[in-house]
């Protein structure tokens, strides 16, 4: 079977057709990513991730790490490709090359991270949160930390996590025990114990750069006393120099149910009173910090489920093509009829385009995000750069939390349309599933992201955030209607979109009023619509340009490609957007039930 992980017509078709990402090369930032250079970096990726951690991915999972006398050693695979990783310079694409990164669109580096993902998200998850340590430190950290740490973290040299959750102290950060006493040299001594800690111990790199949350004695309770510290697991001396063992000690690797590849540690720092570190930012302002991080890390497992999802459409739309089994339905009489590839019975197909519409949409949403981004980085206007970075903070959580919902049920049709080979280990929807699934988890459960999209985003700027994102839909929708074909379904998600204003008033009054636990528990059908107006935001959007490329002489293999974009938000907009309008009926209903019911109830 081939071994694909992403399309390449479709990135291409985002990146180029739908975003036109090439324009950014007017700005002066960018002006050395012309589509020539934008289309050989994505080509280096795609030989990145087929020829080398494609095959670590099933290696990876069957391996997996281990702990021994302290020390991590992960799946023999990795090594090679962490360093082949390396040497492409990929781990920091879209920073300053000062610091060991490449400068490049953070649109490009998602088409790469695009590949990447799919192809061993587990492996890609050390370099991920090694780029995210190295934001804060480039963000917050003082010159000489900067001096220290943030090139050789960037360029892969040195590894980084983010230490957050303790026993405790999960979603409830403001709970946690962990504590910093300041030194007469000006560093910290640190004590506690950490758990979930993705990478928090291996054997990739020889030093750890861990971000670690910690009160310092005597701040404020809760959230307000918390502090940012920079804790080396091996101290690093004035010079640059490494020195001795920082007393940051792995204690336990969870034996997870997916993503086998990465080690999810437990970690206990001064177990020995020897665990120092730095103050990163300000006192108590920890949370501060972190927060900063968070629309990168959400966005990154956005990313890592979409590449789940994106490899079990690839895998199984081309196991359909190849699967013989039963006779076509208008053969089924012919008792001499041959049986046919799976990809020609009905629910099948259905399967195969619920995945594509999915996929497509979220590909573009992805990249719409980081799109924002550049043009935030790149506008001249103080109001353009306030719309667009407030359009990336209110997608986030639909770009974390939807995305990842979706992108579980894309693997999970991925598993049935394998049928019992989908089960086993022998074929990779299996893994692809496990492994999946912890994205609705982490970086803030998904239920943590609809409340984040419903207590902070809605009322973001007064609201002009949310009437700028309608806006951009309703520019989308005003083209649609003005092209044959596509009126009908422009003016069906107007009408949801005119519902959807509704909605978002009527959801911002309930959680003001005396109403709150209602609004919430109506809060994860909200991002659910949410989600569903923006995918098919995209695919009206698409299917827009699709619809003028057809009318040019293009070739057939293009052809088929735009036509499947027209029947991508045919099928989305007709199949799934009125399931959408239901759910908005319900939430406009605002019934109670999930409130009133009693604990006793619930039985157990």
């Amino acid at each position: 079977m081939a071994q694909v992980v992403a399309d390449r017509r479709d990135i291409d078709f985002v990146l180029h057709e739908q975003l036109e990402i090439e324009q950014l090369s007017k700005h002066e930032k960018f002006e050395e990513f012309n589509k020539k250079t934008i289309d050989l970096i994505v080509s280096e990726a795609r030989n990145l991730a087929v020829k080398e951690l494609l095959p670590a991915r099933e290696l990876g999972d069957q391996e997996g790490c281990v702990l021994e006398n302290g020390k991590v050693t992960v799946p023999e695979s990795f090594y090679n490709a962490y360093a082949l990783l390396k040497e492409g310079e990929w781990i920091a694409m879209p920073e300053d090359p000062e610091w060991g990164g490449q400068g490049m669109p953070r649109t490009v580096s998602l088409a790469a991270g695009d590949y990447f993902n799919g192809a061993n998200y587990p492996f890609m998850m050390y370099s991920g949160l090694t780029h995210g340590a190295g934001l804060l430190v480039h963000e917050f950290g003082t010159e000489k930390q900067k001096k220290l740490f943030l090139k050789k973290m960037y360029t892969g040299e040195w590894a980084g996590t983010m230490m957050l959750t303790e026993p405790e102290a999960g979603a409830d950060v403001g709970l946690l025990t962990t504590t910093a006493v300041k030194n007469d040299d000006g560093t910290y001594s640190i004590t506690g114990s950490k758990i979930f800690i993705s990478g928090g111990e291996h054997d990739l790199t020889e030093n750890i750069i861990h971000p670690v949350l910690a009160r310092i004695e005597g701040a404020p309770a809760g959230t307000k006393g918390i502090s940012l510290f920079l804790v080396p697991k091996i101290w690093v001396n004035d010079d640059g120099s490494l020195g001795e063992f920082n007393d940051v000690v792995c204690t336990g690797l969870e034996e997870k149910m997916g993503i086998h590849g990465n080690s999810t540690c437990s970690l206990t720092l001064g177990g020995k009173g020897k665990c120092r570190g730095t103050l990163l930012g300000e006192e108590n302002k920890g949370m501060r910090a972190m927060f900063m991080m968070m629309n990168e890390a959400r966005l990154l497992v956005g990313l890592q489920g979409f590449g789940c999802a994106s490899s079990a459409y690839m895998y199984a739309v081309n196991y359909a093509k190849e699967r013989v089994q039963g006779k076509n339905l208008l053969q089924m009489l012919d008792k001499d009829a041959p049986a046919v590839p799976i990809i020609q019975h009905p629910d099948i197909r259905r399967q195969l385009l619920t995945m594509k519409a999915y996929v497509e949409g979220m590909r573009s949403l992805l990249y719409y995000v980081g799109y924002c981004n550049d043009m935030v980085q790149v506008t001249d206007s103080d109001e353009e750069r306030v719309k667009y970075q407030g359009l990336v903070d209110f997608i986030i959580p639909i770009a974390k939390g939807y995305v990842t919902d979706r992108s579980f049920e894309v693997c999970n049709h991925g598993v049935q349309v394998y049928g019992g080979y989908g089960y086993i280990k022998e074929y990779p929807m299996e893994q692809l599933v496990r492994d999946c699934r912890i994205t609705m988890i982490y970086e803030g459960t998904n239920g943590i992201q609809a409340m984040t999209l419903l207590g902070r985003n809605l009322g973001m700027n007064e609201g002009r955030t949310l009437m700028d994102l309608l806006a951009e839909i309703q520019k989308t929708i005003g083209t649609a209607k003005e092209i044959s074909g596509l009126k009908e379904y422009a003016s069906q998600l107007e009408e949801a979109v005119n519902m959807l204003s509704n909605v978002a008033m009527h959801m911002g009054k309930t959680a003001m009023s005396e109403k709150i636990m209602t609004a919430f528990a109506l809060g994860y059908s909200f991002m659910e619509v949410m989600g569903d107006i923006l995918m098919s935001w995209m695919l009206l959007w698409r299917a827009s340009i699709a619809s003028q490329q057809l009318k040019k002489d293009v070739k057939k293999k293009d052809a088929a490609f735009y036509e499947g974009q027209l029947k991508s938000a045919e099928f989305f907009i007709n199949s799934i957007l009125p399931v959408t309008t239901g759910k908005m009926t319900a939430i406009m209903n605002a019934n109670d039930a999930v409130i009133e019911i009693s604990e006793e109830s619930f039985g157990g």
